[in-house]
């Protein structure tokens, strides 16, 4: 009988020499324990954001130091700054989440969400900043959003935030310079709601569209609508009650 032995079997203080399969299987192993406790860290400030712990969300999306992370600490320092913070706060959360979207993609350069959570900064950003710089910062805006719809066709959070983009510019009269076009804006709306007709902000954004257009009565429906979905996260009871806010005021 062939007895086998290992090397250090016989030697005090010896480290034994593995075989490579055996270290490529301990790599193996290793790298699977690290995505599942990424995966659960990941999830685990997901729930932040949706229980409405936007700032302690925002410092543990910056300490998971990957795109997801970042991707999750800008939209936490976004939702703050719009939800929650007092008026002198928020050009300064916006900036956070600016930079927490560049590092996104800086990790990951094909991170769909990074762009988009980069240009929804950009795009609050643009109201605190003089006309220039906001000007400026249009047509990054529109850079971002194609880019996110690129990588993800299927993002609707982006349909409507271009939507925005061609309203805002075409509402200050400055719409020409920059390509935006108005025939576009009710289509992309329409995509949005088609890809996800339970999500609240796409009808109270597009409600608020429809009010500056003076469609009045077409506005009051999308707010109805809006209403009547029931609320899964923090930032969906804000919307409602933005969409109660705006409904009321509605003549």
């Amino acid at each position: 009988m062939h007895i086998r032995y290992n090397p250090c079997d016989f030697v005090v203080g010896c480290v034994p020499l593995y075989r490579e399969e055996t270290v490529r299987s301990l790599v193996l192993v290793l790298m699977v324990l690290w995505s599942l406790a990424l995966a659960q860290n990941v999830a685990a400030v997901e729930k932040l954001v949706d229980d409405g712990k936007f700032q302690e969300a925002y410092e543990a999306g910056l300490r998971l130091g990957s795109a997801e992370g970042f991707v999750l600490a800008a939209r936490a320092a976004s939702y703050f700054a719009g939800y929650l913070a007092k008026d002198n706060e928020k050009a300064d959360w916006f900036g956070r989440a600016e930079a927490a979207a560049r590092r996104a993609i800086q990790a990951d350069a094909d991170n769909a969400e990074a762009y988009f959570e980069l240009a929804r900064a950009q795009g609050r950003l643009s109201q605190y900043r003089g006309i220039l710089e906001s000007l400026g910062l249009a047509s990054s805006i529109k850079e971002n959003l194609d880019k996110a719809l690129r990588l993800n066709p299927r993002h609707a959070g982006a349909r409507v935030a271009l939507a925005l983009w061609h309203h805002s510019l075409i509402s200050k009269n400055v719409g020409w310079l920059y390509g935006a076009n108005g025939n576009q804006i009710m289509p992309l709306f329409n995509e949005a709601i088609q890809l996800e007709p339970q999500t609240i902000i796409h009808k109270v954004e597009l409600a608020g569209v429809l009010a500056a257009q003076g469609k009045k009565e077409e506005a009051r429906k999308q707010y109805e609508a809006a209403l009547a979905i029931a609320p899964k996260t923090a930032a969906d009871r804000f919307d409602l009650e933005r969409a109660r806010r705006e409904l009321a005021a509605l003549r």
